[in-house]
C-alpha cells in the first residue's frame, strides 16, 4: 500500500474526481489505500485507492457483479459504485511522487455494524447470516465474467500450497495443519468434480454488517468483494463458516447455525457438504499460513494478523471434532437425515423379525413394560432417591414382580436427569450444557442374564476401559448385511464376559456375547443392558457415546436408529414431549388470562433439584429468584416428611396430634417471647388477611396504613393494601381507608441517603394526624421488612422504628410482613425485622414455611389474641393439619442442620460484594441493596432514570444462558436474587460469571 497518501491528499482526490468535500478517515486495508467520506449533509463514502493501476480489468468484473446483484432485488444492502465528474466509475490517478499510476475508485457507504464487533452473536443471527449470504450465492450461479477466473492463494481449489510452509510451524501447530491439508487430499477426488460459480470468496467477520438493533439484530450488508472469483461454489460457505464460528464454545453447532440459514438460500448438495469440514480448516490454515509468511518476511502492520489467533482457536477445536461427525451434523442441518444410510438401515430392519428373545434366549418374554426415567417421571423420585443405588435396584425388582411377564426396558431419546458427572457437561453457545439424551434401550434384568449376538458380527471393541471403566465390561459388534454396515453395543456385561471374547472375533447369530453384570461392576447401578445401534464409529475404538446433547439428538438420531426398528414393541417407541405451544394453547383458552409467564421465549420446568429447576430435556436452570423453595427444590427430607405423614393421618386441627405442638415449639422458639401465640393458615395472602383481621378487631379501627409499592398478597382485604396492585394495571385504585407511605427508597426516593428514615416516616405521623382529625381510629400499618416489590428495598435506619411509634401513639397495630424474608435468609436474623431493631405485634409468614407446600403463619402477642377472640370461631380446615406442620417442622430442621442461614450471610456477603464490583465496572448497576440472600440491583442511567428495557433484556439473556432472574420495582428496572437457601459459592460464581458475559453484550452497553 502506499502509505503516502494522507488524510489531506484522500480529500483531495475525491474533490478532485468526485467532486466531493468531505471530512476523511483512513479505513484498515489489506491491499488498497481505504478512507471513509463523510460530507457536511452527512452522506457517506468510501474511497480506495488501489496499489496499482493493473486492477482496472477487475474493478470492471466486480461492478458488473454488484450490477447483477442489485438487479436481483436482493434482501440485503450491497456496495454501489459512484460515479465520477465524467460519468465513469473508475479513475487513474499519477502520483506526483514517484509517477506511479493508482486505480481510484468510490462506493456508497453501506451502514451497519461490523460483524467481528456484534455481541453477542446468537443462533438466530448466524443463521440470518447463512440466509443473506447464500442468497448472494444463489444469484451469482447465473452470473459469469472474463476476469473472474483469476489465479489466488485465497482460492481453497488451491489450498494445497500451504504444504510448502509447513517448515514455518512449531511441531504442534504443524501437525494440526497437517491433520486438515490431509483431509482435504481425500476430498480432492470429490471436490474437484463440485459444481463452480462466481463467488464473494471473502465473506470475513469485517465484511459482515449488522444493523444497529441491539436485541434482535440482523446481517444488513455484505461488502468488499475485491476477492470474487470463479471457483467451487461450496468455497463460499466455507470460507464464511471459517469466520462465523470464531470466538464461540462451540464451533460445530455455530457452523450449523450459518449451514441452516444458508441452504434454505442456495440450496446445498450432499457432495458440498462432505468438503466442507476440510475447506473450512483449509480457509483457517491459508490464514495463518499467510499470517506466518508474512512475519517470516518481516511485515508488522497489525492488520495483516487480525484473524490470525482466532483463526488458531478455531483450527484446535475443529481438530477435535471427528469429519464424520461434521458431515453428519451439516446434513441434519439442511434438513436431512444425518447418516446417509439411516434410510436403507430402517428399510432393511422393517422386513426383519427380531424377537426380544433372540437378545435374551434365558427370558422367554416378548411384552415389554416401559420403565420411564426421564426428568418428569414420577418414579425416580428426588435427587436423594435417585442416588440411593440400592433403592433403584429394589425398585426395579419390584417393577419385575409386578410385570413378571414383561421385561422391563425403555430409554430411546429419553432425556434423563441421572447424567450429574462434570464429563456430561460442557460449554455451549448459549451457556453451560448436559449431555442427557439417551442413545440406546436399557433392558433391566438379573445380573448374570446371558446376552446373545442378533446377527453375525465381527467383534470391534471388547473392553472395560474409557468411559466404561467402572461401568462393567462393553462389547461392540459390526454387522454386514449386502452394503449395509452397522453397529450394535452391549454395555454393562459382567467383566468377566471379556475373557471368552476378544476384538476381531466373529460370531454368529445366536453366539452368547456375555453376561449382565453386578451392581458393583457396573458403577453400582442396578443390572441391565445398555443396548445401542450406530451406523458410524466416528472413529471411536474403545468406547462410543451413549448419551447426547439435547441440541444435538436430531443429529444422533439419525447416526443411532431406534433399536426398535427391530424388536417393533409398541411400548419401547419414544414418547413424544408436549410442545410448549401446546401448552401455552390450552393455556390462553382455558386458564386465567391474568396468569403471566415469565420470559420472552417460555420455560417448560418438569423438576426441581436444589437451587435449579429442570426442563423436560434435562437442561438445569440455576434459580435465583424462588425464594418459595426455601430450603432447595424438592429437599429430599422436607419431600419425605410429608410423604410419611400423609401415608398415616391429615386431618384437621378439631382433633388433636402432637405435630401441630412440636412445629408451634420450633416457631416460638425462634421468636421474640412477646409474639407467643400462633395461626395456622394456607398461604401468605391468607395470613395478611387474617392479620388485618385481628388489626381490625382489636383496635375498633378501619383504616389500615401501608407502604407504596407494598404486595401483601390476592385476598380482598391484603390487595386493598396492596399499592403494588391497586397502582398498578388494572387496579381501580387506592381505597378510602388505605393510607399509604410513600416508598421509604434511600437510593431513587423524594428522601435520599442512609440516614432518611425519620424523613420517611414522619408521613405516618402525619397520616395518624390527619385520621385524628376527622375522628378516625387506625387499626394498624402493614409493612414487609424489605420490600420486595418496591425493588428489594431495604428501609433505611430508624425507618421502622419511628413508623412504630406514630402508629402505636395512635392505638394502631404493627404487623411485619415476613412472607419472603423469614426463616433466616437475610442471614445476619432468622427474621428480616430483627434488622431494624423493632418487635412487631403481629408477624405473618408463608411462602418459605412449607418450601411450596401451602403453609403459612400468623404470630401475635397473648393480648391480641385474647382481645382477637370474641366469641367467633376462627377455623380453617387445613390450616395446621399434621402433614402441614411436619413438612414446615422439617424446615426449619433443615434451616438449622446444614448451617443455611449462615449460608445466606456467607453466600449472600460474598454476592453483594461481588455486585458492588460489577458497579464500578458497569456504571449502568446504580444501586445494590440488601443483605443475605435477599438481594437486589437496580439498573439505571447517568440520570439515576430507570432502565426497564435492561433489566428485562438483562433477565432473557441470562434465561439464555441457564439462569433464571426476575426483574421487580416501580419501574421493573431491579434485578431481584433471592434463590433457594441452598444456593451454594459455586452457584454465586457462575451468576456472576453470566451477569459479567451480559453486562459486556452491546444492548447492556447502549444506555
Amino acid at each position: 500500500m502506499d502509505l503516502s497518501f494522507s488524510l489531506e491528499k484522500a480529500r483531495k482526490i475525491a474533490f478532485d474526481f468526485f467532486g466531493i468535500n468531505a471530512e476523511v478517515k483512513r479505513l484498515p486495508g489489506y491491499d488498497d489505500a481505504n478512507f471513509a467520506l463523510t460530507t457536511y449533509t452527512g452522506t457517506k463514502f468510501i474511497l480506495k485507492i488501489a496499489k496499482d493501476a493493473d486492477g482496472l480489468h477487475m474493478h470492471q468484473f466486480q461492478q458488473a457483479m454488484l450490477d447483477h446483484l442489485q438487479a436481483a432485488n436482493l434482501p440485503i444492502d450491497l456496495p454501489e459504485y459512484v460515479n465520477n465528474i465524467h460519468g465513469e466509475t473508475e479513475c487513474l490517478l499519477t502520483s506526483e511522487e514517484n509517477n506511479s499510476k493508482h486505480l481510484v475508485r468510490l462506493l456508497r457507504w453501506v451502514d451497519g455494524r461490523i460483524w467481528a464487533h456484534v455481541n453477542p452473536k446468537t443462533s438466530a443471527l448466524r443463521e440470518g447470516l447463512g440466509k443473506k449470504a447464500g442468497a448472494i450465492a444463489s444469484a451469482l450461479k447465473n452470473f459469469d465474467h472474463p476476469q473472474a477466473h483469476w489465479t489466488s492463494d485465497w482460492d481453497l481449489a488451491n489450498a494445497a500450497w500451504t504444504e510448502e510452509h509447513l517448515g514455518l510451524f512449531g511441531d504442534k501447530d504443524a501437525a494440526t495443519i497437517a491433520h486438515f491439508q490431509k483431509e482435504y487430499r481425500t476430498q480432492l477426488p470429490v471436490y474437484d468434480k463440485l459444481p463452480k460459480s462466481v463467488i464473494h470468496n471473502d465473506i470475513n467477520d469485517f465484511n459482515i454488517l449488522v444493523d444497529h438493533n441491539l436485541i434482535d439484530p440482523e446481517v444488513t450488508g455484505i461488502i468488499d468483494f475485491g476477492d470474487a472469483m470463479h471457483t467451487q461454489t461450496i468455497n463460499d460457505l466455507a470460507i464464511l463458516l471459517a469466520y462465523a464460528i470464531m470466538d464461540v464454545p462451540d464451533p460445530l453447532a455455530a457452523a450449523c447455525d450459518v449451514i441452516r440459514g444458508y441452504h434454505h438460500a442456495c440450496p446445498l448438495q450432499a457432495s458440498e457438504i462432505r468438503c466442507l469440514y476440510a475447506l473450512v480448516g483449509m480457509r483457517l490454515v491459508t490464514t495463518v499460513t499467510k499470517a506466518a509468511i508474512r512475519r517470516a518476511s518481516g511485515e508488522t502492520d497489525p492488520y495483516y494478523f487480525v484473524s490470525e489467533q482466532p483463526a488458531w482457536d478455531v483450527l484446535r477445536k475443529w481438530q477435535e471434532v471427528h469429519p464424520e461427525l461434521a458431515r453428519y451434523s451439516f446434513r441434519e442441518a439442511c434438513g436431512w437425515q444425518a447418516h446417509p444410510k439411516h434410510e436403507q438401515f430402517s428399510q432393511w430392519a422393517a422386513q426383519k423379525t427380531i424377537a426380544l428373545s433372540d437378545l435374551f434366549p434365558s427370558e422367554p418374554k416378548e411384552s415389554i413394560h416401559r420403565l420411564d426415567l426421564s426428568p418428569s417421571s414420577t418414579w425416580l423420585g428426588t435427587t436423594q432417591q435417585n442416588n440411593d443405588l440400592a433403592r433403584f435396584e429394589y425398585e426395579i425388582d419390584r417393577l419385575r414382580a409386578t410385570h413378571p411377564n414383561c421385561l422391563v426396558a425403555g430409554g430411546y431419546l429419553e432425556p434423563r436427569p441421572l447424567y450429574t458427572a462434570a464429563s456430561y457437561d460442557k460449554e455451549g453457545n448459549s451457556g453451560p450444557e448436559s449431555r442427557t439424551v439417551h442413545l440406546g434401550v436399557d433392558f433391566w434384568l438379573p445380573s448374570g442374564t446371558p446376552v446373545h449376538a442378533l446377527f453375525d458380527a465381527e467383534v470391534v471393541t471388547a473392553t472395560n476401559d474409557a468411559g466404561y471403566k467402572e461401568y462393567g465390561g462393553l462389547v461392540i459388534l459390526r454387522h454386514r448385511e449386502n452394503d449395509l454396515e452397522f453397529f450394535t453395543l452391549h454395555g454393562h456385561l459382567s467383566v468377566a464376559s471379556l475373557d471368552h471374547i476378544s476384538v476381531g472375533d466373529r460370531l454368529k447369530k445366536g453366539d452368547r456375547i456375555g453376561y449382565l453384570g453386578t451392581p458393583e461392576e457396573n458403577g453400582h447401578w442396578a443390572p441391565h443392558l445398555h443396548f445401542q445401534v450406530m451406523l458410524s464409529m466416528l472413529g471411536y475404538e474403545v468406547d462410543f457415546p451413549g448419551v447426547a446433547y439435547p441440541d444435538e439428538a436430531g443429529i444422533w438420531r439419525g447416526i443411532c436408529p431406534d433399536p426398535n426398528l427391530l424388536f417393533k414393541q409398541e411400548h419401547l417407541n419414544p414418547v413424544a414431549l408436549t410442545s410448549n405451544n401446546d401448552i401455552l394453547a390450552f393455556r390462553e383458552d382455558h386458564l386465567g388470562r391474568g396468569l403471566s409467564i415469565s420470559y420472552q421465549t417460555p420455560l417448560h420446568i418438569v423438576r426441581g433439584d436444589g437451587a435449579f429447576l429442570i426442563d423436560p430435556w434435562g437442561r438445569s436452570y440455576l434459580d435465583t429468584v424462588n425464594n418459595v423453595n426455601h430450603v432447595g427444590h424438592q429437599h429430599h427430607d422436607v419431600v419425605m416428611a410429608g410423604q410419611r405423614q400423609m401415608g398415616v393421618l391429615n386431618t384437621n386441627t378439631r382433633y388433636l396430634h402432637e405435630e401441630i405442638v412440636h412445629y408451634a415449639e420450633a416457631l416460638l422458639a425462634k421468636l421474640p417471647e412477646e409474639l407467643s401465640v400462633l395461626h395456622f393458615v394456607n398461604s401468605g395472602s391468607e395470613a395478611n388477611e387474617l392479620a388485618i383481621r385481628m388489626a381490625k378487631t382489636v383496635t375498633g379501627g378501619n383504616d389500615m396504613m401501608a407502604i407504596e409499592i407494598g404486595y401483601h398478597g390476592n385476598t380482598n382485604a391484603v390487595m386493598e393494601v396492596s399499592s403494588y396492585k391497586f397502582d398498578g394495571k388494572g387496579g381501580q385504585g387506592k381505597p378510602g381507608n388505605t393510607h399509604i407511605l410513600p416508598l421509604p427508597d434511600p437510593f431513587r426516593g423524594i428522601h435520599p441517603g442512609a440516614d432518611s428514615g425519620p424523613d420517611y416516616a414522619i408521613y405516618a405521623k402525619d397520616i395518624v394526624e390527619n385520621l385524628k382529625s376527622q375522628g378516625k381510629d387506625l387499626a394498624g400499618f402493614i409493612g414487609e421488612s424489605i420490600i420486595s416489590c418496591g425493588g428489594q428495598i431495604m428501609p433505611p435506619k430508624d425507618y421502622f422504628k419511628e413508623v412504630y411509634r406514630h402508629v402505636r401513639a395512635a392505638g394502631g397495630v404493627c404487623i411485619a410482613d415476613e412472607v419472603q424474608t423469614g426463616f433466616g435468609r437475610v442471614g445476619s436474623h432468622y427474621w428480616a425485622f430483627e434488622l431494624h431493631d423493632v418487635v412487631p405485634d403481629i408477624v405473618t409468614m408463608g411462602k418459605p414455611a412449607g418450601n411450596a407446600h401451602p403453609l403459612a403463619i400468623v404470630a401475635c402477642t397473648r393480648e391480641i389474641a385474647e382481645t382477637f377472640n370474641t366469641g367467633m370461631e376462627f377455623f380453617n380446615t387445613f390450616g395446621g393439619n399434621p402433614v402441614s406442620c411436619a413438612i414446615g417442622r422439617t424446615v426449619m430442621e433443615v434451616v438449622d442442620r446444614e448451617g443455611l442461614q449462615r449460608n445466606a450471610q456467607e453466600v449472600g456477603g460474598f454476592l453483594k460484594s461481588e455486585f458492588i464490583r460489577l458497579q464500578k465496572e458497569f456504571r449502568i448497576i446504580g444501586d445494590v441493596r440488601g443483605t443475605g440472600l435477599f438481594l437486589g440491583f437496580e439498573l439505571v442511567d447517568s440520570e439515576k432514570k430507570p432502565l426497564a428495557a435492561h433489566a428485562a433484556y438483562l433477565a432473557n439473556r441470562m434465561r439464555d444462558l441457564g439462569i433464571l432472574m426476575s426483574t421487580d420495582g416501580p419501574d421493573y428496572n431491579v434485578l431481584k436474587i433471592k434463590p433457594p437457601m441452598v444456593f451454594t459459592a459455586e452457584n454465586a460464581k457462575e451468576l456472576i460469571f453470566r451477569l459479567n458475559q451480559v453486562f459486556a453484550e452491546d444492548f447492556m452497553q447502549s444506555y
